[in-house]
């Protein structure tokens, strides 16, 4: 069993200018920044159990936890815009007394960002945020985003060292054999699936037909990486038929990851702790727990979290790519390919907030000197012990190409022997 052990702050800097991260952090015109904690450490050990796990089944996962945090970027061409998110949807404001990340993502965001600030939607929007979030503490945007439902994190320091709540992975299990039900979207929960699939499990990724995973719709290479392989099942929860083949769908699943609250798994008759006590591992990813009603994206959870880094002004910028996203993916693989505790079931909550601000408890802003290379247009950090290339964001090549959606639904129920809708 591999065992985490806390790294020099040497280590901690040069695991974040190799991991590609570093190179995302920052202002456009000027160097890179070191970010703050041990995110690209920690990544790098989570990769490793995901690894030995997967060697149980003859099937190790080679992949380098570290880069794994900023491979979209290499798809996308993004790159570090200091206070404007890679992705472009997340900008860090000035509040009254403070800082937020605010999230502008989702087709309703725009609308729901006017009705905030009492102005009706037009180009101007962000100016129009700027200037409301001046006027206005953290504490007053955090209460109107949890009642619309709009994804924004406040800085409210770093965490201190103990208080965040994510659990260690344990003795790895080998995943041969079993078989994931992937209701997640986006980035975490598909490269948690995509990690459990390289390591020897059968991954079978369910949508609503009216509600695909919205990823279907950005970077085709990025949806490839994390989906080839996998199989693509589409059933209706409103519809009798659909539900009936959903829950039989569930009911034989060993692994099922989901990235929705409890009232929404509520309302498609899908009980956790039921499909725990049957000895099912249910993975529930969120942006802050289960019992918080509240939605979070990658770079906003991030902030939120005190996953960040801070200019020569002392003024905060993004670190990598909604960072808290891969590292959330991480770490609920590991976790999945962890024995549970008496060999039954077992519920692993995963908060993005949470495993954010554990990377950062007890970690103060790292004292880094970036010169420029003598190779080149690049950058190095001097650890204090040496100097280390600051890495630019690679990535995989995919295994081949994802299924549409839904293609394989007959496939996989009669295979099963469920009833198809």
């Amino acid at each position: 069993m591999i065992t985490w052990s806390p790294e020099s702050p040497a280590e901690l800097t040069g695991a974040w200018a190799r991991s590609g991260a570093m190179w995302l952090t920052g202002h456009r015109t000027g160097a890179p920044l070191v970010p703050v904690g041990e995110a690209a450490s920690l990544a790098a050990w989570l990769a490793a159990h995901i690894e030995q796990a997967g060697a149980e089944a003859g099937r190790p996962v080679r992949v380098d936890g570290g880069r794994l945090l900023a491979e979209r970027a290499a798809l996308t061409g993004g790159t570090r815009q200091g206070r404007v998110s890679v992705g472009g949807g997340c900008q860090l404001l000035p509040t009254a007394d403070g800082w937020a990340a605010v999230s502008c993502v989702r087709p309703d965001d725009p609308e729901l960002w006017s009705a905030l600030i009492e102005h009706e939607l037009d180009e101007r929007l962000w100016q129009r945020l700027a200037t409301w979030l001046a006027g206005h503490t953290k504490a007053e945007l955090e209460e109107r985003v949890t009642l619309l439902g709009l994804a924004a994190g406040t800085i409210q320091g770093l965490p201190e060292a103990g208080t965040a709540r994510v659990p260690r992975p344990g003795r790895p299990r080998s995943m041969r054999g079993m078989m994931v039900v992937d209701f997640s979207a986006l980035w975490a929960g598909p490269l948690c699936a995509h990690l459990l699939g390289l390591a020897g499990a059968e991954v079978i990724k369910v949508e609503v037909p009216s509600r695909p995973d919205g990823a279907r719709f950005g970077n085709q290479t990025f949806y490839d990486l994390l989906h080839a392989g996998h199989r693509a099942v589409a059933l209706d929860p409103a519809d009798r038929a659909g539900r009936e083949a959903l829950h039989a769908l569930v009911r034989t699943a060993d692994v099922v990851i989901e990235a929705s609250r409890p009232r929404a798994l509520a309302r498609f008759g899908l009980d956790a702790l039921e499909e725990v006590e049957r000895g099912c591992t249910w993975v529930s990813i969120t942006a802050y727990g289960r019992s918080v009603d509240r939605v979070g994206f990658g770079d906003d959870v991030a902030v939120a979290g005190g996953l960040l880094a801070q200019d020569d002004q002392g003024a905060p910028t993004f670190c990598g790519d909604a960072i808290a996203d891969p590292l959330t993916g991480l770490t609920a693989a590991a976790l999945t390919t962890s024995e549970p505790e008496g060999k039954g079931g077992v519920l692993w909550e995963v908060a993005m907030a949470d495993v954010v601000a554990a990377t950062v408890r007890g970690h103060a802003a790292p004292m880094a000197h970036v010169v420029p290379s003598g190779y080149g247009n690049g950058w190095e950090v001097d650890t204090g012990r040496e100097l280390v290339p600051v890495a630019a964001p690679v990535t995989r090549t995919p295994t081949g190409t994802a299924p549409a959606l839904g293609a394989d639904t007959g496939l996989v129920l009669r295979r099963l022997g469920i009833a198809a809708p």
